[in-house]
């Protein structure tokens, strides 16, 4: 219809007025209301690679991709993304630039308020649903959703009254989205008792467990499924299988790890004497180290001693990756929009 879209393109126009007043230039900046970001991007970056929290995006300008279990999912401006389960995603964007930036918003939603907002909803018109294969829905957004970015990103301008009217608003963007296109998705993540929510509890375990060895048959006796239906509907919700899930989140935790020990301990200059090992553009196959000066990488009177070094023996890998990791509570530092001083 001309008049909804012409009412959409007005919405678009005044959140991405909005946007640019608190993002003057690249940012991922986290508000003063709870789980709401706001996101500009001006140049074209490598993918990055993260483990998501469910969320529901609005694109307001630009085209951006993620890629789950191999596939390719684009969605660009006035449309919007629910990601129902936690899941490693793959995402890049398409071309920005300072004059044209992608611009994004986005929250992180909450599973209490989804469940007892479906209890609340009762039983959906139409009947029985069919369960739906992803963990990821595209859709093009409509006015309701659009107009509620909008009464966040204003209220984001009244930093007294975020105590009070904010979680009242997240509430109701949360309703309005089990309304929306997406909401067939969320009401079966939301439902105890589908098989949807059932991996929910699945992914949910894995995550608190994710260190320890785990086997599917018992994971599926922990949700109450087959081993069979947890790996297919495991697999289509995720793009991974759930062994593939905790590799995955064993991979992320301990890049996050080293991330946040080189901010807290950055790298000292060499000692007088010792230099680096050399790179892997200098021809070595050797891993990085550091030698005292006048020694080889390849020959010579110094030799590593693969006895004390985790990356020489496969099973002094297979060890590592057993053990524990401490997990570290220092926080990552954030701009803050709307809160006052």
């Amino acid at each position: 219809m001309p008049d909804s879209q012409d009412r959409r393109n007005e919405l678009n126009a005044r959140l991405k007025e909005k946007l640019l007043q608190h993002c003057r230039g690249t940012c991922n900046l986290l508000t003063a209301i709870e789980g709401f970001h706001l996101v500009r991007r001006d140049v074209q970056k490598k993918p990055e690679n993260c483990f998501e929290k469910p969320l529901a995006g609005l694109v307001i300008q630009g085209t951006k991709h993620s890629l789950i279990g191999g596939k390719d999912y684009v969605y660009t401006e006035n449309q919007s993304i629910v990601a129902g389960v936690d899941m490693p995603i793959a995402s890049y964007i398409t071309d920005p630039t300072p004059e044209h930036p992608f611009l994004f918003l986005y929250l992180y939603l909450n599973r209490e308020t989804l469940t007892d907002l479906v209890s609340k909803m009762g039983e959906i018109s139409g009947g029985e649903e069919e369960e739906t294969d992803s963990g990821l829905t595209i859709a093009d957004t409509d006015e309701d959703i659009m107009e509620m970015f909008l009464r966040l990103m204003e209220l984001l301008g009244k930093p007294e009254q975020i105590s009070v009217r904010g979680p009242m608003m997240l509430r109701e963007l949360h309703y309005l989205l089990l309304l929306s296109p997406h909401g067939k998705n969320l009401r079966h993540l939301s439902t105890p008792g589908t098989q949807s929510s059932q991996i929910v509890q699945a992914v949910a375990w894995i995550r608190e467990n994710f260190r320890e060895p785990m086997r599917v048959e018992t994971l599926a006796r922990q949700v109450h499924m087959s081993t069979a239906n947890l790996y297919r509907r495991f697999k289509q919700m995720t793009g991974l299988s759930p062994l593939q899930y905790q590799k995955q989140m064993r991979l992320y935790e301990a890049r996050r790890l080293m991330l946040l020990e080189n901010e807290r301990f950055p790298a000292q200059p060499l000692p007088s004497g010792m230099r680096a090992w050399p790179s892997s553009t200098e021809n070595t196959n050797a891993p990085s180290a550091i030698l005292p000066s006048g020694t080889s990488a390849t020959a010579g009177p110094w030799t590593p001693d693969t006895r004390k070094c985790g990356w020489a023996s496969r099973e002094k890998r297979q060890m590592t990756d057993r053990r524990k990791i401490p997990y570290s509570q220092v926080p990552v530092p954030h701009q803050i929009a709307g809160r006052s001083a």
